[in-house]
Protein backbone atom coordinates (compact mmCIF):
# COMPACT_ATOMS: atom_id res chain seq x y z
CA UNK A 1 0.00 0.00 0.00
CA UNK A 2 2.79 2.26 0.40
CA UNK A 3 3.77 2.78 -3.48
CA UNK A 4 0.04 4.06 -3.09
CA UNK A 5 0.33 6.34 -1.12
CA UNK A 6 3.64 7.95 -3.08
CA UNK A 7 1.46 7.70 -6.26
CA UNK A 8 -1.15 9.89 -4.44
CA UNK A 9 1.46 12.36 -3.28
CA UNK A 10 3.09 12.65 -6.75
CA UNK A 11 -0.54 13.31 -8.32
CA UNK A 12 -0.56 16.01 -5.72
CA UNK A 13 2.30 17.22 -6.73
CA UNK A 14 1.53 17.69 -10.34
CA UNK A 15 -1.42 19.17 -9.92
CA UNK A 16 -0.31 21.68 -7.43
CA UNK A 17 1.77 23.34 -10.53
CA UNK A 18 -1.61 24.68 -11.95
CA UNK A 19 -3.27 25.68 -8.66
CA UNK A 20 -2.35 28.60 -6.29
CA UNK A 21 0.55 27.94 -4.02
CA UNK A 22 2.88 30.61 -1.44
CA UNK A 23 5.65 29.52 -3.61
CA UNK A 24 7.71 33.43 -2.21
CA UNK A 25 7.75 34.33 -5.66
CA UNK A 26 7.20 37.91 -6.40
CA UNK A 27 4.73 39.45 -9.05
CA UNK A 28 5.99 41.45 -11.78
CA UNK A 29 3.79 43.50 -14.48
CA UNK A 30 4.56 45.13 -18.04
CA UNK A 31 1.54 47.15 -19.51
CA UNK A 32 2.03 48.27 -22.83
CA UNK A 33 0.07 50.87 -25.05
CA UNK A 34 1.48 50.95 -28.43
CA UNK A 35 -0.30 53.89 -30.14
CA UNK A 36 -0.35 57.60 -30.20
CA UNK A 37 -2.45 60.38 -31.22
CA UNK A 38 -6.08 61.96 -29.62
CA UNK A 39 -8.39 58.97 -31.51
CA UNK A 40 -6.06 56.60 -30.42
CA UNK A 41 -7.47 57.52 -26.85
CA UNK A 42 -8.51 54.05 -25.71
CA UNK A 43 -5.61 52.43 -25.71
CA UNK A 44 -3.83 54.46 -23.23
CA UNK A 45 -6.67 54.77 -21.01
CA UNK A 46 -6.97 50.98 -21.04
CA UNK A 47 -3.47 50.61 -19.96
CA UNK A 48 -4.34 53.36 -17.40
CA UNK A 49 -6.99 51.40 -15.60
CA UNK A 50 -4.88 48.44 -15.60
CA UNK A 51 -1.98 50.24 -13.61
CA UNK A 52 -5.19 51.55 -11.46
CA UNK A 53 -6.39 47.80 -10.61
CA UNK A 54 -2.52 46.74 -9.58
CA UNK A 55 -2.09 49.26 -7.59
CA UNK A 56 -5.40 48.82 -5.62
CA UNK A 57 -4.39 45.59 -5.46
CA UNK A 58 -1.53 45.95 -3.68
CA UNK A 59 1.33 45.47 -6.25
CA UNK A 60 4.21 48.08 -5.78
CA UNK A 61 4.94 50.82 -8.46
CA UNK A 62 8.60 48.98 -8.66
CA UNK A 63 7.30 46.03 -9.73
CA UNK A 64 4.70 47.78 -12.53
CA UNK A 65 6.06 48.74 -15.58
CA UNK A 66 4.38 51.66 -17.93
CA UNK A 67 5.14 51.63 -21.39
CA UNK A 68 2.75 54.60 -23.21
CA UNK A 69 3.38 57.66 -25.31
CA UNK A 70 1.61 60.12 -22.68
CA UNK A 71 0.41 62.79 -25.52
CA UNK A 72 -2.80 62.27 -24.18
CA UNK A 73 -3.38 63.25 -20.45
CA UNK A 74 -2.02 66.90 -21.83
CA UNK A 75 -3.28 67.15 -25.42
CA UNK A 76 -4.17 70.11 -26.60
CA UNK A 77 -7.77 68.02 -27.78
CA UNK A 78 -8.57 67.18 -23.87
CA UNK A 79 -11.18 69.07 -22.26
CA UNK A 80 -10.14 67.68 -18.72
CA UNK A 81 -6.15 68.44 -18.85
CA UNK A 82 -4.43 65.77 -17.06
CA UNK A 83 -7.24 63.39 -16.91
CA UNK A 84 -7.99 60.70 -18.88
CA UNK A 85 -11.26 58.38 -18.32
CA UNK A 86 -11.62 55.09 -19.40
CA UNK A 87 -15.84 54.98 -19.24
CA UNK A 88 -18.09 58.25 -19.97
CA UNK A 89 -18.57 59.93 -16.69
CA UNK A 90 -15.26 57.45 -15.60
CA UNK A 91 -12.87 58.43 -12.83
CA UNK A 92 -9.48 59.51 -13.76
CA UNK A 93 -7.39 57.08 -14.49
CA UNK A 94 -4.15 58.64 -15.33
CA UNK A 95 -3.43 60.16 -11.22
CA UNK A 96 -0.05 58.42 -10.40
CA UNK A 97 0.69 56.11 -13.31
CA UNK A 98 4.44 55.59 -13.54
CA UNK A 99 5.86 57.34 -16.58
CA UNK A 100 8.57 55.03 -17.18
CA UNK A 101 8.66 54.59 -21.08
CA UNK A 102 7.05 57.54 -22.94
CA UNK A 103 7.84 59.25 -25.96
CA UNK A 104 10.42 57.66 -28.50
CA UNK A 105 11.00 54.91 -26.18
CA UNK A 106 7.89 53.09 -26.46
CA UNK A 107 9.68 50.81 -29.27
CA UNK A 108 9.21 46.78 -29.91
CA UNK A 109 13.25 46.63 -29.49
CA UNK A 110 13.02 48.57 -25.65
CA UNK A 111 9.91 46.39 -25.21
CA UNK A 112 11.42 43.05 -25.47
CA UNK A 113 14.26 43.83 -23.00
CA UNK A 114 12.06 45.10 -20.74
CA UNK A 115 10.72 41.80 -20.44
CA UNK A 116 13.31 39.96 -20.33
CA UNK A 117 15.36 41.56 -17.67
CA UNK A 118 18.07 43.28 -19.84
CA UNK A 119 19.42 45.91 -17.38
CA UNK A 120 22.61 46.86 -19.23
CA UNK A 121 20.18 47.13 -22.65
CA UNK A 122 18.20 49.76 -20.77
CA UNK A 123 20.72 52.14 -18.90
CA UNK A 124 20.02 55.58 -20.05
CA UNK A 125 16.45 55.47 -21.15
CA UNK A 126 13.34 56.23 -19.46
CA UNK A 127 12.97 54.76 -16.14
CA UNK A 128 15.25 52.25 -16.85
CA UNK A 129 13.46 49.49 -14.93
CA UNK A 130 12.98 46.11 -16.46
CA UNK A 131 11.30 42.76 -14.99
CA UNK A 132 14.31 41.76 -12.49
CA UNK A 133 12.19 38.09 -11.71
CA UNK A 134 13.32 34.64 -10.98
CA UNK A 135 12.23 31.25 -11.37
CA UNK A 136 9.59 31.34 -8.71
CA UNK A 137 8.09 34.65 -10.26
CA UNK A 138 4.77 35.35 -11.76
CA UNK A 139 4.67 37.99 -14.61
CA UNK A 140 1.30 40.00 -15.61
CA UNK A 141 1.58 41.35 -19.25
CA UNK A 142 -1.29 43.51 -21.01
CA UNK A 143 -1.20 45.18 -24.42
CA UNK A 144 -3.20 47.02 -25.80
CA UNK A 145 -2.83 49.01 -29.67
CA UNK A 146 -3.59 48.13 -33.42
CA UNK A 147 -2.55 45.06 -35.18
CA UNK A 148 -2.66 41.94 -37.34
CA UNK A 149 -2.10 38.95 -38.62
CA UNK A 150 1.11 38.14 -36.89
CA UNK A 151 1.95 41.85 -35.76
CA UNK A 152 1.81 43.96 -33.07
CA UNK A 153 2.05 47.94 -33.84
CA UNK A 154 3.81 50.24 -31.54
CA UNK A 155 4.09 54.11 -32.19
CA UNK A 156 6.74 54.22 -34.97
CA UNK A 157 7.67 50.66 -35.80
CA UNK A 158 5.93 46.65 -35.49
CA UNK A 159 6.73 43.63 -33.10
CA UNK A 160 6.41 40.60 -34.98
CA UNK A 161 4.66 37.75 -33.29
CA UNK A 162 7.98 35.20 -33.60
CA UNK A 163 9.89 37.67 -31.70
CA UNK A 164 7.70 37.92 -29.56
CA UNK A 165 7.26 33.93 -28.78
CA UNK A 166 10.83 34.03 -29.09
CA UNK A 167 11.48 36.21 -26.07
CA UNK A 168 9.20 34.31 -23.81
CA UNK A 169 10.77 31.15 -24.90
CA UNK A 170 13.70 32.31 -24.21
CA UNK A 171 12.68 33.59 -20.81
CA UNK A 172 11.47 30.02 -19.52
CA UNK A 173 14.55 28.32 -20.85
CA UNK A 174 16.99 30.67 -18.76
CA UNK A 175 14.34 30.45 -15.72
CA UNK A 176 13.14 33.79 -15.40
CA UNK A 177 9.70 33.21 -14.44
CA UNK A 178 7.48 30.27 -12.56
CA UNK A 179 4.01 31.29 -14.29
CA UNK A 180 3.15 33.93 -16.96
CA UNK A 181 -0.47 35.74 -17.80
CA UNK A 182 -0.79 37.49 -20.60
CA UNK A 183 -4.12 39.31 -21.91
CA UNK A 184 -3.33 41.18 -25.28
CA UNK A 185 -6.22 43.61 -26.98
CA UNK A 186 -5.50 44.09 -30.78
CA UNK A 187 -7.15 43.06 -33.93
CA UNK A 188 -6.00 39.58 -35.17
CA UNK A 189 -4.68 39.25 -31.31
CA UNK A 190 -4.79 35.31 -31.58
CA UNK A 191 -2.59 34.87 -34.45
CA UNK A 192 0.41 36.43 -31.63
CA UNK A 193 -0.08 33.23 -30.33
CA UNK A 194 -1.75 30.41 -32.76
CA UNK A 195 0.91 27.71 -33.40
CA UNK A 196 3.35 29.77 -31.41
CA UNK A 197 2.72 29.53 -28.39
CA UNK A 198 3.94 26.56 -26.87
CA UNK A 199 1.28 24.44 -23.89
CA UNK A 200 4.15 23.48 -21.93
CA UNK A 201 5.88 26.30 -20.49
CA UNK A 202 3.66 27.74 -17.95
CA UNK A 203 2.37 30.48 -20.15
CA UNK A 204 -1.68 31.40 -20.68
CA UNK A 205 -2.99 34.16 -22.84
CA UNK A 206 -6.07 36.01 -23.37
CA UNK A 207 -6.30 37.97 -26.87
CA UNK A 208 -9.34 39.64 -27.95
CA UNK A 209 -9.81 38.44 -31.04
CA UNK A 210 -9.24 35.36 -32.86
CA UNK A 211 -6.60 34.88 -35.61
CA UNK A 212 -8.98 36.15 -37.99
CA UNK A 213 -10.86 39.06 -36.65
CA UNK A 214 -10.95 42.75 -35.54
CA UNK A 215 -11.08 44.02 -31.79
CA UNK A 216 -13.54 46.60 -30.96
CA UNK A 217 -13.36 50.09 -29.68
CA UNK A 218 -16.34 51.09 -27.12
CA UNK A 219 -17.42 54.53 -25.18
CA UNK A 220 -17.84 57.04 -28.03
CA UNK A 221 -17.34 60.36 -25.82
CA UNK A 222 -18.92 63.45 -27.90
CA UNK A 223 -17.56 65.61 -25.13
CA UNK A 224 -13.75 64.52 -26.20
CA UNK A 225 -15.05 62.97 -29.78
CA UNK A 226 -13.32 60.18 -29.23
CA UNK A 227 -13.59 56.40 -28.00
CA UNK A 228 -12.77 55.50 -24.34
CA UNK A 229 -12.13 51.80 -24.31
CA UNK A 230 -11.82 48.76 -26.00
CA UNK A 231 -14.52 46.08 -25.78
CA UNK A 232 -12.10 43.28 -24.24
CA UNK A 233 -10.33 45.42 -22.17
CA UNK A 234 -13.31 47.02 -20.84
CA UNK A 235 -14.96 43.86 -19.52
CA UNK A 236 -11.98 42.11 -18.13
CA UNK A 237 -11.24 45.15 -16.30
CA UNK A 238 -14.69 46.40 -15.27
CA UNK A 239 -15.35 42.44 -14.18
CA UNK A 240 -11.72 42.68 -12.20
CA UNK A 241 -13.05 45.73 -10.34
CA UNK A 242 -16.08 43.83 -9.48
CA UNK A 243 -14.76 40.76 -8.23
CA UNK A 244 -12.85 39.61 -5.33
CA UNK A 245 -9.73 38.32 -7.10
CA UNK A 246 -9.04 35.78 -4.41
CA UNK A 247 -12.43 33.97 -5.43
CA UNK A 248 -12.73 34.49 -8.92
CA UNK A 249 -10.15 32.28 -11.42
CA UNK A 250 -8.59 32.87 -14.57
CA UNK A 251 -11.26 30.23 -16.24
CA UNK A 252 -14.30 31.99 -14.65
CA UNK A 253 -12.40 35.44 -16.12
CA UNK A 254 -12.42 34.15 -19.40
CA UNK A 255 -15.54 32.67 -19.44
CA UNK A 256 -17.45 35.67 -18.76
CA UNK A 257 -15.63 37.79 -21.14
CA UNK A 258 -15.95 35.41 -23.74
CA UNK A 259 -19.83 35.63 -23.08
CA UNK A 260 -20.13 39.44 -22.42
CA UNK A 261 -17.76 40.07 -25.68
CA UNK A 262 -20.01 39.64 -28.56
CA UNK A 263 -18.28 41.63 -31.10
CA UNK A 264 -15.28 39.28 -31.53
CA UNK A 265 -14.37 35.80 -30.16
CA UNK A 266 -12.07 36.01 -27.05
CA UNK A 267 -9.75 33.05 -26.85
CA UNK A 268 -7.35 31.80 -24.11
CA UNK A 269 -3.90 30.25 -25.44
CA UNK A 270 -0.66 28.10 -24.22
CA UNK A 271 -0.74 26.11 -20.85
CA UNK A 272 -4.74 26.26 -20.58
CA UNK A 273 -4.31 24.33 -16.81
CA UNK A 274 -3.00 27.95 -15.95
CA UNK A 275 -6.64 28.90 -16.01
CA UNK A 276 -7.23 27.66 -12.25
CA UNK A 277 -5.51 29.98 -10.73
CA UNK A 278 -7.13 32.93 -9.20
CA UNK A 279 -6.43 36.15 -10.14
CA UNK A 280 -5.22 37.75 -7.22
CA UNK A 281 -2.14 35.67 -7.74
CA UNK A 282 -1.57 37.65 -11.33
CA UNK A 283 -3.37 41.19 -10.55
CA UNK A 284 -2.25 41.62 -6.15
CA UNK A 285 -3.30 40.13 -3.51
CA UNK A 286 -4.65 42.68 -1.54
CA UNK A 287 -8.32 43.25 -1.66
CA UNK A 288 -9.53 46.26 -2.46
CA UNK A 289 -11.88 48.42 -0.26
CA UNK A 290 -15.60 48.68 -1.87
CA UNK A 291 -15.22 52.51 -2.38
CA UNK A 292 -12.17 52.02 -3.93
CA UNK A 293 -14.08 49.11 -7.00
CA UNK A 294 -17.43 51.20 -6.84
CA UNK A 295 -15.15 54.25 -8.44
CA UNK A 296 -14.35 52.24 -11.29
CA UNK A 297 -17.66 50.52 -11.63
CA UNK A 298 -19.93 51.62 -14.46
CA UNK A 299 -23.13 52.43 -13.94
CA UNK A 300 -25.40 49.30 -14.41
CA UNK A 301 -28.66 48.83 -16.21
CA UNK A 302 -30.41 46.47 -18.83
CA UNK A 303 -28.62 47.88 -21.46
CA UNK A 304 -24.40 47.90 -22.05
CA UNK A 305 -23.23 51.04 -22.99
CA UNK A 306 -19.83 49.47 -23.79
CA UNK A 307 -21.56 47.22 -26.70
CA UNK A 308 -23.81 49.49 -27.66
CA UNK A 309 -21.07 52.05 -29.40
CA UNK A 310 -19.17 48.98 -30.28
CA UNK A 311 -17.39 49.72 -33.82
CA UNK A 312 -14.44 47.65 -35.26
CA UNK A 313 -11.07 49.00 -34.34
CA UNK A 314 -10.25 50.19 -38.23
CA UNK A 315 -13.29 51.81 -38.23
CA UNK A 316 -12.67 54.28 -35.25
CA UNK A 317 -11.95 57.45 -37.49
CA UNK A 318 -15.18 56.92 -39.69
CA UNK A 319 -16.84 56.70 -36.80
CA UNK A 320 -16.10 59.50 -35.25
CA UNK A 321 -16.07 61.92 -38.18
CA UNK A 322 -19.91 60.81 -38.60
CA UNK A 323 -20.40 61.39 -35.25
CA UNK A 324 -19.00 64.87 -35.52
CA UNK A 325 -20.96 65.27 -38.88
CA UNK A 326 -24.74 64.29 -37.37
CA UNK A 327 -23.83 67.18 -34.78
CA UNK A 328 -22.65 70.35 -36.44
CA UNK A 329 -24.69 72.98 -36.44
CA UNK A 330 -22.79 75.08 -38.98
CA UNK A 331 -23.27 74.10 -42.88
CA UNK A 332 -19.24 75.16 -43.46
CA UNK A 333 -18.65 72.77 -40.79
CA UNK A 334 -20.75 69.95 -42.03
CA UNK A 335 -19.02 70.64 -45.84
CA UNK A 336 -15.43 70.38 -43.84
CA UNK A 337 -15.85 67.22 -42.28
CA UNK A 338 -17.67 65.01 -44.95
CA UNK A 339 -14.58 66.62 -46.98
CA UNK A 340 -12.30 65.00 -44.37
CA UNK A 341 -14.19 61.99 -44.38
CA UNK A 342 -14.47 61.43 -48.16
CA UNK A 343 -10.52 62.05 -47.90
CA UNK A 344 -9.72 59.64 -45.24
CA UNK A 345 -12.04 57.36 -47.57
CA UNK A 346 -9.80 57.68 -50.48
CA UNK A 347 -6.89 56.97 -48.51
CA UNK A 348 -8.19 53.92 -47.65
CA UNK A 349 -8.72 53.21 -51.31
CA UNK A 350 -5.37 54.17 -52.15
CA UNK A 351 -3.60 51.66 -49.50
CA UNK A 352 -6.03 48.60 -51.21
CA UNK A 353 -5.22 49.71 -54.87
CA UNK A 354 -1.68 49.63 -54.17
CA UNK A 355 -1.45 45.72 -52.75
CA UNK A 356 -3.81 45.01 -55.35
CA UNK A 357 -1.18 46.09 -57.96
CA UNK A 358 1.89 44.32 -55.86
CA UNK A 359 0.21 41.07 -55.78
CA UNK A 360 -0.69 41.34 -59.38
CA UNK A 361 2.88 42.12 -60.03
CA UNK A 362 3.92 38.97 -58.09
CA UNK A 363 1.25 37.05 -59.93
CA UNK A 364 3.68 37.59 -63.35
CA UNK A 365 0.14 38.19 -65.37
CA UNK A 366 -1.68 35.63 -63.86
CA UNK A 367 -5.39 37.30 -63.55
CA UNK A 368 -7.12 34.14 -61.52
CA UNK A 369 -4.39 33.86 -59.36
CA UNK A 370 -3.81 37.41 -58.89
CA UNK A 371 -7.61 37.54 -57.79
CA UNK A 372 -6.91 34.07 -55.81
CA UNK A 373 -4.44 35.96 -53.54
CA UNK A 374 -6.41 39.29 -53.13
CA UNK A 375 -9.78 37.18 -52.02
CA UNK A 376 -8.13 34.49 -49.61
CA UNK A 377 -8.30 35.75 -46.44
CA UNK A 378 -8.00 33.36 -43.73
CA UNK A 379 -4.96 31.31 -44.18
CA UNK A 380 -2.89 30.71 -41.45
CA UNK A 381 0.40 31.76 -41.14
CA UNK A 382 3.07 28.69 -41.77
CA UNK A 383 5.67 29.97 -43.95
CA UNK A 384 6.44 32.86 -41.34
CA UNK A 385 10.15 33.82 -43.19
CA UNK A 386 8.39 34.78 -46.19
CA UNK A 387 6.08 36.47 -44.59
CA UNK A 388 8.09 38.79 -41.81
CA UNK A 389 10.51 39.45 -44.89
CA UNK A 390 7.42 40.84 -47.47
CA UNK A 391 5.58 42.86 -44.33
CA UNK A 392 8.98 44.67 -43.66
CA UNK A 393 9.46 45.29 -47.07
CA UNK A 394 5.81 46.88 -47.34
CA UNK A 395 6.19 48.58 -44.23
CA UNK A 396 9.78 50.13 -45.43
CA UNK A 397 8.92 51.09 -48.99
CA UNK A 398 5.01 51.30 -49.64
CA UNK A 399 2.86 52.48 -46.38
CA UNK A 400 4.62 53.06 -42.60
CA UNK A 401 2.61 50.32 -40.70
CA UNK A 402 2.54 52.47 -37.58
CA UNK A 403 2.02 55.47 -38.90
CA UNK A 404 -0.69 54.29 -41.37
CA UNK A 405 -2.60 51.62 -39.17
CA UNK A 406 -5.09 51.01 -42.15
CA UNK A 407 -2.38 49.29 -44.14
CA UNK A 408 -2.41 46.76 -41.98
CA UNK A 409 -5.56 45.89 -42.95
CA UNK A 410 -4.26 45.24 -46.25
CA UNK A 411 -1.82 42.37 -45.48
CA UNK A 412 -3.99 39.27 -45.69
CA UNK A 413 -2.82 38.69 -49.84
CA UNK A 414 0.40 38.86 -48.28
CA UNK A 415 -0.25 35.69 -46.04
CA UNK A 416 -1.72 33.86 -49.31
CA UNK A 417 1.08 34.95 -51.72
CA UNK A 418 3.55 32.75 -49.09
CA UNK A 419 1.35 29.87 -48.52
CA UNK A 420 0.56 29.49 -52.25
CA UNK A 421 4.83 28.83 -52.54
CA UNK A 422 5.61 32.78 -54.01
CA UNK A 423 8.59 33.84 -52.05
CA UNK A 424 9.79 37.05 -50.04
CA UNK A 425 11.88 38.39 -53.36
CA UNK A 426 9.23 37.87 -55.34
CA UNK A 427 7.86 40.71 -53.53
CA UNK A 428 10.34 42.51 -52.63
CA UNK A 429 11.75 42.51 -56.56
CA UNK A 430 9.16 45.01 -57.71
CA UNK A 431 9.77 48.00 -59.90
CA UNK A 432 10.05 51.22 -58.10
CA UNK A 433 7.17 52.52 -58.94
CA UNK A 434 5.27 49.96 -56.92
CA UNK A 435 7.48 50.92 -53.75
CA UNK A 436 7.51 54.13 -53.99
CA UNK A 437 6.64 55.35 -49.96
CA UNK A 438 3.14 57.41 -50.30
CA UNK A 439 3.64 61.31 -49.64
CA UNK A 440 2.85 62.98 -45.98
CA UNK A 441 -0.61 64.23 -47.91
CA UNK A 442 -1.81 60.34 -47.34
CA UNK A 443 -2.77 62.30 -43.97
CA UNK A 444 -6.02 64.48 -43.57
CA UNK A 445 -4.82 67.99 -42.38
CA UNK A 446 -4.36 68.91 -39.38
CA UNK A 447 -7.45 70.97 -37.98
CA UNK A 448 -7.39 73.25 -34.55
CA UNK A 449 -10.60 72.45 -32.15
CA UNK A 450 -11.33 75.72 -32.04
CA UNK A 451 -11.97 76.06 -36.10
CA UNK A 452 -14.43 73.01 -35.18
CA UNK A 453 -12.46 70.50 -36.54
CA UNK A 454 -9.78 67.89 -35.26
CA UNK A 455 -6.60 66.02 -36.53
CA UNK A 456 -8.22 62.59 -38.20
CA UNK A 457 -5.29 61.21 -39.68
CA UNK A 458 -5.01 57.33 -40.45
CA UNK A 459 -3.49 56.61 -36.88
Amino acid sequence: MKWLALLAAAAVVALSGAQDTDDGGELWAVLVAGSNTWFNYRHQADVCHAYQILHQHGVPDDHIIVMMVDDIAHNEENPTPGVIINRPGGPDVYKGVPKDYTGDDVTPENFLKVLSGDVEGMKGVGSGKVVRSGPNDRIFLNMVDHGAPGIFAFPYDYLNATNLTDTIIGMHRDQKFGEMVMYVESCESGSLFHNLLPKDIMVYALSASSPNQHSYACYLDTDRDTYLGDVFSIKWMEDTDRENLHHETLKKQFKLVRKEVTTSTVMHWGEIRLDRQHLSKFMGKRQASRSQQDVYLPIRGEDDPCLESAVPSPDVPVAILKSRIRRAKEVAEVDALKEELRHLRMNRVIVKVAMTRIISHVAGGAPRMASLLVASGNHTITRWPCYTASVRAFHDHCFHLAKNPYALRVLKPVISMCEHGYKAEDFTALPSSYVTRPASGHRVKERKRGEGNRRMRER
